[in-house]
C-alpha cells in the first residue's frame, strides 16, 4: 500500500476511555474505531489482521474435517423456548419483535440453530459424525461494555459444532479439536495454554478453554511446575493442606469491637490469618435449608464454582444479604461455625485447623480456642478454595504457579444438552431412534486480535507475531518528493518486493518526517522495515530493522537484485 493513498489515521494521544492496552493501541494505531459503546468499525488495516487471523482458524479446521456453513446472526424465539435459554440467558440476549409482533433475537451462540439443522438434516448413523463449523458475527448485551475488543457487545467468533451416535465419537472428536486449536494458536506464534475449564452457562461436561498468557488477563489459571496439569482456578483442586503451626488457646469469647474483618481480627489479636476461619452465609438449594454458611481459612478465598457444586447450595451462587442475616439472627463480621443454626459446609484445609478463631454469633464478639463438632459430617467437608501459588498439586508431585490468561478459546462435550431438549436424532443400525451427543467448539476471532497485542507490545507500540501483521515490511524514504534518487530507488524497491507477494507499506507522504513515520512504523506494529535516504544511498547502504531488535542492520543497496533477496528472505514467512 502507499500510505498517500491509504485510509488510516495514527493519533499520538491516549483516549480516554481506553483502560488496557490493546485497546489504547487499537485505537491510536487506527486499527478500529468506536460507534458506540461496546461496538467497533474494523478500519482497512485493523481489518487485514482480522482476516488473517479467520484464514489460519478457517484453514485448521477445515484439515481437521469440519465443513463451513453460515447461519443467521437473527434468530426465532422458538428455538430457544425449546432449549429452555430464553429466560435463563437473561439480559444478555438482545430480544426484538419483528413487525408481524413475533419474537428473536441476535444470536450470542448458535446452540439451538446448529441443533436445528442436524435434526432436520440428519436421518442415520451413517451421516455420523459431522462437524460444522461458522465464522460469524456474535452479539451479547453486556451490562458493562468494557476493555475495548475484549469485552465487546459485538465480535467475531468462529463456533464449530459436532454431532455423534455415542460418546466415544463425541470423545474422539473432542481430541481432534483439542489439536486443531493447538494447531491454531502454534501458527498463531502465541504464548497460550489449554486448561481445564467449567462448562458455565453453555453446559455439558468436559470443558477446556484456550488462554493466552497476559498480565492483563481476566482469568487467574493455575500449573503445575511440572507442566502435567493445567486449570481455570475455578476449576484446579486445591489439596487439603494444614497449617503451618496449631493454635493453642483457651476457649474464650472476646469483645473485638468494630473489628469485622479478617485483617482486622489478625491485627487485633495477634494470630496468623491461617488460625481464623471466616465463614460466609449463601443462599440454600431448597426450603428446608434456605441458608447455608461456607467456611474456609483466613487465609484462602472462597472458589465460587466449587461451593454452588454442593447439593446443599443453590446454583448460580447467591450470598445473603444483610435483611436476610438479620432476619436469621446473624450478625455481618461476626459469624462463626458453632452451634449455628444453618448447615455448615467446610473447606478440606479449614477442617485441618485442631483450633481457631471464628465469629461468636453475638455482636462485637468472636471466640478463640473454637473447634469443630465432632459430628461434622464427611460430606460437609469439601474443596471449597481457589488454590494459590505454591500450593502442592492434588497428587502430591508438584506446585501450582498462577499467571493470568485471556480466554480466547472453550471447547465443550455437550453430550445430550440440546440434542435431547430438541429431539435431535437419528436412527441407529438396528433402526432404533438414538439422540445424538453434541460437541460445541468456540473461537474468539476478534478477542485473538486484542489478546496478541496485550501479549505483544512495548512503549512504543504493538508488536505482532508475523502472521498476524496487517503490512510485512515498510519502507521509509527520507525526502522521497524531494531527492530523484531516493524516490527511484524506494518505487523500484517497492515494485520488485510486490512483485515477490511481500505485503508492503510505502511512506510515500509528501511532508512526512522521518521521526513521525517511524513512530508509525512501530506504533502500527510493522515487522520489517527499512530506511532509504540519500546519505546511505551514496555509500550503496539502506538500513534494515527488525521491529523486536534494537539496533539497526546495514544492507548493500548496490545490487537491487541480491537486495530484493535479502530482503524477501528476512520477510517471508
Amino acid at each position: 500500500m502507499r500510505v498517500s493513498k491509504s485510509f488510516f489515521t495514527t493519533s499520538k494521544d491516549t483516549p480516554a476511555e481506553a483502560e488496557i492496552v490493546s485497546h489504547r493501541l487499537m485505537l491510536r494505531a487506527g486499527l478500529v474505531r468506536k460507534l458506540a459503546s461496546g461496538l467497533y468499525t474494523w478500519m482497512p488495516l485493523g481489518l487485514k489482521v482480522l482476516r488473517k487471523v479467520e484464514a489460519i482458524v478457517r484453514e485448521e479446521m477445515t484439515k481437521a474435517g469440519a465443513q463451513e456453513l453460515l447461519m443467521p446472526i437473527v434468530q426465532p424465539s422458538e428455538l430457544w423456548e425449546e432449549s429452555g435459554r430464553w429466560q435463563k440467558m437473561g439480559k444478555e440476549l438482545l430480544k426484538f419483535e419483528d413487525r408481524h409482533e413475533r419474537e428473536f433475537c441476535l444470536g450470542p451462540t448458535h446452540e439451538e440453530v446448529i441443533t436445528d439443522i442436524a435434526r432436520n438434516q440428519l436421518s442415520s448413523y451413517r451421516q455420523l459424525p459431522c462437524n460444522l463449523f461458522q465464522i460469524q458475527t456474535k452479539f451479547r448485551d453486556e451490562v458493562r461494555p468494557r476493555f475495548g475488543l475484549m469485552r465487546a457487545r459485538e465480535f467475531t467468533m468462529k463456533d464449530a459444532y459436532s454431532f455423534h451416535l455415542d460418546a466415544k465419537s463425541l470423545d474422539e472428536e473432542y481430541q481432534n479439536m483439542h489439536a486443531a486449536y493447538c494447531k491454531i494458536f502454534d501458527r498463531l506464534t502465541l504464548d497460550y495454554r489449554p486448561v481445564l475449564a467449567d462448562t458455565g452457562a453453555i453446559g455439558g461436561e468436559n470443558s477446556h478453554e484456550f488462554h493466552v498468557l497476559a498480565d492483563s488477563g481476566e482469568d487467574a489459571i493455575a500449573f503445575s511446575l511440572d507442566g502435567n496439569f493445567a486449570a481455570n482456578i475455578e476449576k484446579a483442586p486445591a489439596a487439603s493442606i494444614p497449617p503451618s503451626s496449631q493454635l493453642s488457646a483457651e476457649k474464650k469469647v472476646v469483645d473485638t469491637g468494630t473489628a469485622r474483618t479478617i485483617e482486622e481480627l489478625v491485627k487485633l489479636l495477634g494470630v496468623p490469618r491461617e488460625h481464623c476461619v471466616k465463614t460466609l452465609i449463601v443462599k440454600g438449594a431448597s426450603d428446608d435449608f434456605p441458608l447455608v454458611a461456607l467456611c474456609l481459612r483466613g487465609d484462602h478465598e472462597l472458589n465460587e464454582i466449587k461451593a454452588e457444586k454442593h447439593p446443599l447450595v443453590h446454583s448460580p451462587l447467591l450470598f445473603a444479604g444483610e435483611e436476610e442475616l438479620a432476619s436469621n439472627g446473624l450478625v455481618n463480621g461476626c459469624i462463626g461455625p458453632i452451634d449455628l443454626a444453618v448447615p455448615i459446609v467446610v473447606d478440606a484445609s479449614a477442617a485441618l485447623l485442631e483450633q481457631f478463631v471464628c465469629g461468636a454469633n453475638e455482636p462485637q464478639r468472636h471466640l478463640v480456642g473454637a473447634s469443630w463438632p465432632a459430628a461434622l459430617q464427611d460430606d460437609k467437608i469439601i474443596d471449597l478454595r481457589n488454590v494459590v501459588e505454591g500450593d502442592s498439586t492434588p497428587d502430591g508431585n508438584s506446585t501450582y504457579s498462577i499467571r493470568r490468561g485471556i480466554e480466547v478459546g472453550h471447547i465443550f462435550q455437550l453430550g445430550d444438552v440440546y440434542t435431547k431438549k430438541l429431539n435431535a436424532s437419528v436412527l441407529d443400525e438396528n433402526g432404533k431412534a438414538v439422540t445424538m451427543q453434541m460437541g460445541c467448539y468456540g473461537i474468539g476471532v476478534s478477542r485473538i486480535v486484542a489478546a496478541a497485542i496485550e501479549q505483544n507490545h512495548d512503549d512504543n507500540g504493538i508488536i505482532w507475531p508475523e502472521v498476524m501483521a496487517p503490512v510485512q515490511l515498510a519502507i521509509v524514504p527520507i525526502n522521497f518528493h524531494k531527492s530523484d534518487k531516493v524516490k527511484a530507488f524506494c518505487e523500484s524497491l517497492y515494485e520488485m518486493l510486490s512483485a515477490r507477494g511481500l505485503e508492503l507499506a510505502l511512506f510515500d507522504e509528501p511532508k512526512a518526517r522521518l521521526g513521525a513515520m517511524l513512530a508509525d512504523v512501530e506504533l502500527i506494529g510493522i515487522p520489517h522495515r527499512i530506511v532509504v535516504g540519500d546519505k546511505g544511498l551514496d555509500k550503496h547502504i539502506i538500513e534494515y530493522r527488525h521491529r523486536r531488535a534494537t539496533d539497526n542492520e546495514a544492507l548493500s543497496a548496490e545490487d537491487m537484485e541480491n537486495l530484493v533477496d535479502t530482503l524477501y528472505s528476512k520477510v517471508k514467512l
